[in-house]
Parts: C-alpha cells; structure tokens; sequence
C-alpha cells in the first residue's frame, strides 16, 4: 500500500550552492550520483547539504581526487579548471570533509517498486572515469553487466534517457555545470516506473559573483563563469 516513492537524482553539483536550492521538487528520497566537488565556490556547504539530504550518495571522479589528493583525470579543455579549483577545493575543505568523499561507494543498488537500480558515476565498468556520450554503442553492454532494471549515470553533464528493450539507462545531466547548452540546473525524477528528466533556472550571477571574489588567478574563473553562463564552454 501506500503511494509510490518519488525519487530525486542529481548528479555532478561542483559546489554550487545556488544551482542545488533551485531544485526545490518535493521528494520521498534524493540520490546523488557524485561530483559534489570542484569547479564551484562553495564545495563545503554542498557537502554539508548532501551529508543532511541524500539517501544514496556515490563517488565521482572529483570527489576521489579531493579525497585522495589525486589527478581527476578531466577532459583535456577542462584540465587546468580543475587543477586550480581543486587547490581552491582542498584548502577550505576540513578533513572530515574529505574523508566523506574518501569513503564514499563508488557504486550502490536499490530495488524500488520491484525494480532493480544501480547507481555509478561514469560507467559500471569504469565507475569514476569513462566518459561515453549519450549514444555510445557500449550503453547497452553497461547495462547488462549490471544485471539491473535501470541504470543511473552522471560524469557528462549531458541529460537522456534510453530505453533499452524496457530497461532504462537515465542520465540527470548536472546540476552544478549543465554543459548541453542551457545554463539550468538538471536534475531527474523516478515516480511511479517512470523518469522525467527536469531542468530549472537558478542565480548563475550569483554563483558567478563568487568564482569572481575568489583567492584565484588567471583564466581559469572567467572560463568557469563562461561554461556557467552558456551552459558549456564557448565554441
């Protein structure tokens, strides 16, 4: 009995504040499907937000290098972004912080509703790292080796849903750094055996405003600010 959960799926929030507030949908449960780390101004309250919210939290690519001291492993345009910001992002985190992200599982699973889901960052044969397009050939072959109903993926920053003979991979895109054009925070829905992929507006000035007063030179701000602004980096 009982009404059917509405689960809400986010994914790669990069310490912005601003973006995760916008999404305000009620929820039975949030599930974060990593990247709570870097490129944003304020990696510690989305931590600290995610610690207070999220039933299902996994690690990404961002979170393991903050928590590790490690290379992230970007792509080659966003390299020196994440270099810089991860410096910024390591020196205001508390240690406590960074074991969170440390420890946190770099897959989960869950049956809702009958339906098995599993949960990574970037691919179940490569968790924290592989980046696969939205119609790479290898999806389906994901999902298999999941032996899931449904397949939940983040890492890049690019919304869709594919069916596969009834079984679904869903990527939310991200809420902290959409890159596929729109300068919205993305976020998915589940409800009743269905997913509905959702975007909302939020302050991007705000969060602009912020990189802009941060202890941090060169480029690399005002190339974070363009990728927020324009939903991506510029052509």
């Amino acid at each position: 009995g009982g009404s059917p959960m509405r689960i809400l799926i986010v994914s790669d929030l990069h310490g912005n504040l601003e973006a995760l507030e916008a999404i305000t949908e009620p929820r039975d449960e949030l599930w974060v499907l990593g990247d709570l780390v870097n490129y944003g101004p304020n990696p510690s309250e989305v931590i600290d937000f995610v610690r207070r919210n999220a039933a299902l939290v996994v690690r990404g690519n961002h979170d393991h290098a903050v928590g590790h001291g490690v290379d992230p492993r970007c792509s080659a345009s966003f390299r020196e972004m994440a270099r810089v910001m991860q410096a910024y992002t390591e020196s205001v985190l508390s240690d406590e912080d960074k074991a969170f992200l440390r420890e946190l599982p770099v897959d989960a699973r869950r049956t809702v509703d009958g339906l098995q889901l599993h949960l990574c960052h970037a691919s179940p044969s490569d968790p924290l790292f592989r980046y696969l397009p939205p119609d790479a050939p290898e999806w389906p072959g994901e999902l298999k080796r999941t032996g899931a109903d449904v397949l939940l993926v983040g890492h890049t920053h690019l919304p869709f849903q594919l069916d596969i003979g009834g079984r679904w991979i869903v990527n939310p895109g991200s809420a902290g750094q959409p890159k596929h054009g729109a300068p919205h925070a993305c976020y998915a829905v589940w409800e009743e055996g269905r997913f509905r992929l959702e975007s909302r507006p939020y302050r991007t000035g705000l969060t602009a405003g912020k990189l802009r007063s941060l202890p941090v030179t060169g480029p690399v701000v005002s190339q974070l600010v363009d990728v927020l602004i324009n939903g991506g980096l510029s052509p």
